[in-house]
């Protein structure tokens, strides 16, 4: 009953911020963050790391007064967190921050996985991601600035739930980046719900208009990956997937993502050194670096070309043929 209260208070708060906003309220200063925001902030689940807050209400205040956005909140991401919390349950690390309504949110999210190649191993576990790169085709997450775009729904395929085939559609939100993260509709990184349908066959449903040539539409079961890894995409779930996507749809913000490929070399060449990352006025999270000892970032010119050089050394394999239905 508690979760179900709180979820009908964000949906309420979001229709409240959306349509009671004025517009012409300015944004306030970078420098001073509110008294009801200071006591979200910190490196304890559901808070919000200094750096973090600044560089994502700086990035909305900038895009705030080119008029590039006019939605009353901004999102932010912490991928350096670990994807579990000491709790046992998916760690915080993605944040809704309204500040005109004095509303702070923070859930789970999935980061990029990365790739296992002979010439480059950029694979991230479970727990942490010490792997990053804006290459197209990585696998990775990209830290940097964002622009939330337009929705794209579509259908993956046919699953079970109370004993009937249902149609599965899924709702993917573009981003727009600058600078290193200029590429996110090449990457076609974006969000959406940490839900895949897993093809398993194909059965005959002629009066489908998902329906291809021979009359069959696909049909698996739903993988719920909340909190986990991602081709990259930040991914969330089910109904946070809803509700961050009602929130911007027609009415884009900015996201924050951190950590940019300057903080992670950074980071890397302190833990090398062996120096102090607060007293070099550094941040990562220390559960994940404990687990990663150190991060790198693979810039595009460098990892491109491993990754197009592994792509043309696959054998070509005949298109994928799902079996009958039983």
């Amino acid at each position: 009953m508690a979760t179900v209260l709180l979820r009908l208070t964000f949906v309420f708060f979001l229709a409240v911020t959306l349509w009671g906003t004025t517009p012409a309220v300015a944004a306030q200063s970078s420098s001073t963050i509110p008294a009801w925001l200071q006591k979200h902030v910190g490196m304890a689940d559901g808070q919000i790391a200094p750096i973090v807050l600044e560089r994502a209400r700086a990035l909305y205040q900038r895009k705030r007064r080119s008029g590039e956005v006019r939605n009353p909140c901004y999102l932010a991401m912490d991928a350096t967190r670990p994807s579990t919390s000491r709790s046992g349950k998916p760690g915080r690390r993605f944040y809704t921050i309204c500040e005109q309504r004095k509303f702070f949110r923070a859930v789970s999210s999935g980061y990029g996985n990365g790739r296992k190649l002979k010439r480059a191993n950029f694979s991230n576990g479970r727990q942490c991601a010490g792997n990053f790169s804006n290459a197209e085709g990585s696998k990775l997450t990209a830290g940097g600035s964002y622009v939330t775009a337009e929705t794209r729904t579509s259908f993956k395929g046919y699953f079970r739930r109370s004993g009937k085939r249902t149609p599965f559609h899924r709702t993917f939100l573009l981003f727009d980046g600058e600078g290193d993260t200029a590429n996110a509709r090449e990457r076609a990184i974006g969000g959406h719900q940490a839900v895949f349908l897993k093809w398993q066959c194909r059965f005959k449903n002629p009066k489908s208009p998902h329906a291809d040539k021979q009359g069959y539409t696909p049909y698996g079961r739903l993988v719920n990956y909340t909190g986990g890894r991602s081709n990259g995409c930040t991914t969330w779930s089910p109904a946070n997937s809803r509700d961050i996507i009602s929130l911007v749809e027609g009415n884009p913000t900015t996201l924050y993502i951190y950590p940019e490929g300057r903080d992670i070399d950074a980071v890397a060449g302190a833990v090398k050194a062996g120096k102090s990352l607060s007293k070099a006025g550094l941040y990562w999270n220390t559960t994940c670096l404990k687990t990663i000892g150190a991060p790198k970032f693979w810039p595009k010119r460098k990892l491109q070309p491993i990754i197009n050089e592994w792509r043309r050394s696959l054998p070509k394999q005949p298109p994928l043929e799902l079996p009958i239905c039983k």
